[in-house]
């Protein structure tokens, strides 16, 4: 991508300066990465507490609109470490995977170019790594827990004492890479915590969305999420003030986000708007230009590891991995995107193959549900390549690619003819057509209506030209390939 001028005169700015931006060195990087979770305060969500994470968008660029290309956790960690789309990581494009060691990621590339590395709580996960990239997120840090966890169902890490022991680590002077991994608010929640331990209220909930029953089990479903979230924004909160305390601050990139959206039905797994948008705030006090602003670019979490790359000056032919396709965020570290959207960041591409196994019978490990979409403008398209197939497992599986909950209970409940059970647990159509502004629950398809269908035309032959452009297998002739890798551990017993 060619680089602006404002971004070219930003970026001499900080490397005149030398000793003064940098330090002496590179930016130092805190990757703080939740589980499942798909709500901040900063976006106008009243029944979500995160002060600190509002606090990081106030001091630096609150993004409106950042995706995963895939809503589960392995495949999203994999992009986000590679810079690749999920449809470009073979094994890894599905949740559970064997991870091909070919993919190296990031953070090891930081480490080989002299930046002390480790991780707390989830790194990339879960499936098998190989022994080439047993520390794709560094080493781990783990033995500080907490005396008493806020809930049952949450982790005893304590992410930010084991944050503490890893800078007491690092060699004085020596760059850092942190990637707090918290492994909430990932289920199981105690049920009704938000209410009896975290303080919410009922009441806090503005709108329950469109394809759950709006019921009490349903809002303390929600509000227990919201403790668990409030829990990762609160070690996130300890630890910028730590950096900040130790003069550290001012030159590290402090990036919080998840890596998909809640653990509910038609969320976690699926290729929506709720499912694959999801929080983002990156804070850099030396490095970002005009803080306290808004980008409305759409970025991927592929561009995760070129804005990494740049920052720790690495070129990426001699940083060891394969092929990035993200774009860096220094375009918009510099504000090249302000009061426009920029050209390279007018669409994102998103995707699905296998999430857990054994739910569809056939394949290796049981057949996936492939799926490709594209947003442009205000419209989702998603393409389901075999939409014969049941989206959350079959009925016999208990539709597990859906995580147990008390609102899948709630939508089980409901019973078949119900609209809340065809949401989230029914068959879809070929093609899918979504207004996400209007209409952000993707409740209302506009597939086959007349008024859309030359914009639905656009973006089916925009979105199938890049994927043959990227040698997805999905489009070439070969999708079965993913159907037929097996998962993880499957694979070590061959």
């Amino acid at each position: 991508m060619k680089m602006g001028l404002f971004r070219r005169v930003f970026l001499l700015v900080l490397l005149v300066g030398g000793s003064v931006a940098f330090g002496g060195g590179r930016p130092h990087i805190l990757f703080a990465i939740a589980d499942d979770m798909g709500h901040a305060g900063a976006y106008g969500v009243p029944w979500v507490r995160t002060p600190h994470f509002d606090e990081l968008a106030a001091r630096g660029v609150l993004f409106a609109n950042a995706y995963t290309p895939n809503a589960k956790c392995a495949p999203s960690r994999s992009c986000i470490l590679s810079g690749r789309n999920s449809w470009q990581l073979e094994e890894a494009a599905n949740h559970q995977p064997a991870y091909p060691a070919k993919f190296k990621g990031w953070v090891e590339a930081l480490k080989d170019s002299g930046y002390f590395v480790g991780y707390t709580g989830k790194g990339w996960g879960p499936g098998t790594l190989p022994a080439e990239r047993a520390q794709i997120t560094g080493k781990l840090y783990g033995n500080a827990k907490l005396a008493k966890k806020p809930a049952s169902g949450m982790n005893p890490n304590d992410y930010f004492g084991n944050f503490k022991e890893f800078m007491s680590d690092r060699p004085e002077g020596e760059p850092f890479c942190f990637w707090y991994g918290c492994k909430e608010p990932h289920r199981g929640y105690e049920f009704k915590s938000g209410q009896d331990k975290g303080g919410y209220e009922l009441s806090d909930i503005d709108a329950v969305p469109g394809y759950w029953p709006d019921i009490e089990d349903v809002r303390h479903d929600m509000l227990d999420y919201a403790m668990e979230v409030e829990h990762f924004d609160d070690h996130l909160g300890k630890m910028v003030a730590f950096l900040e305390e130790k003069g550290l601050l001012e030159n590290t990139i402090v990036v919080a986000t998840s890596d998909n959206g809640p653990p509910f039905p038609r969320m976690k797994g699926h290729p929506f708007e709720q499912s694959c948008h999801l929080p983002l705030a990156i804070m850099w006090e030396k490095g970002i230009a005009q803080p306290g602003r808004v980008s409305e670019s759409l970025v991927s979490f592929i561009d995760f590891a070129a804005t990494f790359l740049e920052a720790g000056a690495i070129e990426w032919g001699d940083s060891g991995m394969q092929a990035v396709q993200g774009i860096s965020l220094f375009d918009i570290f510099a504000g090249e995107d302000i009061g426009r959207v920029l050209p390279d960041r007018r669409r994102i591409y998103l995707g699905r193959e296998r999430n857990d196994i054994n739910i569809r019978p056939g394949g290796g490990s049981g057949l996936g549900y492939p799926v490709r979409a594209m947003r442009k403008g205000n419209l989702l398209y998603l393409h389901n390549f075999e939409p014969d197939r049941w989206p959350c497992g079959t009925p016999e599986s208990t539709y597990r690619d859906t995580d147990d909950s008390p609102t899948k209970r709630a939508a089980l409940a409901s019973g078949e003819d119900s609209r809340f059970w065809q949401f989230c647990f029914g068959f879809r159509p070929g093609e899918e057509l979504y207004d996400v502004r209007k209409d952000p629950d993707c409740v209302n398809n506009l597939a086959g209506n007349p008024e859309y269908e030359a914009s639905m035309a656009r973006m089916k032959k925009e979105l199938f030209a890049e994927l043959r452009a990227q040698r997805d297998p999905r489009v070439l002739g070969n999708g079965d390939v993913f159907d037929n890798y097996v998962d993880g551990k499957a694979a070590n017993r061959k």
